[in-house]
């Protein structure tokens, strides 16, 4: 089994993935070789006694940036997102916790 750290990468912070997290859904960026069960089993083992009720999963192509001296193209890198639904009876990850 993978290390579950080296599956879900880092939390997404937006306005909207933010507004979500009330409903108890949390987006995650996370590798690009991850697969929805390898995501829900990371979940599980970083956050114990949460129950994923669904996975999905988007990739996001990089977008295309302008060099301004050598007017050439250059891309950012592709970035895949992982948007979890927990189950609706009050489970809850603690993102943002200061230890």
């Amino acid at each position: 089994m993978k290390n579950p750290r080296d599956v879900i990468l880092r939390p997404v912070v937006s306005e909207k993935s933010y507004a979500l997290l009330d409903q108890g859904v949390y987006t995650f960026e996370v590798a690009p070789q991850a697969s929805k069960p390898e995501i829900r089993d990371a979940v599980l083992a970083i956050w114990p006694g949460v129950k994923v009720q669904s996975v999905n999963t988007l990739n996001r192509k990089g977008k295309r940036k302008r060099n301004r001296r050598a007017m050439t193209y250059g891309s950012r890198a592709d970035i895949k997102r992982a948007i979890i639904t927990l189950d609706p009876a009050g489970d809850q990850i603690d993102l943002f916790e200061v230890k």
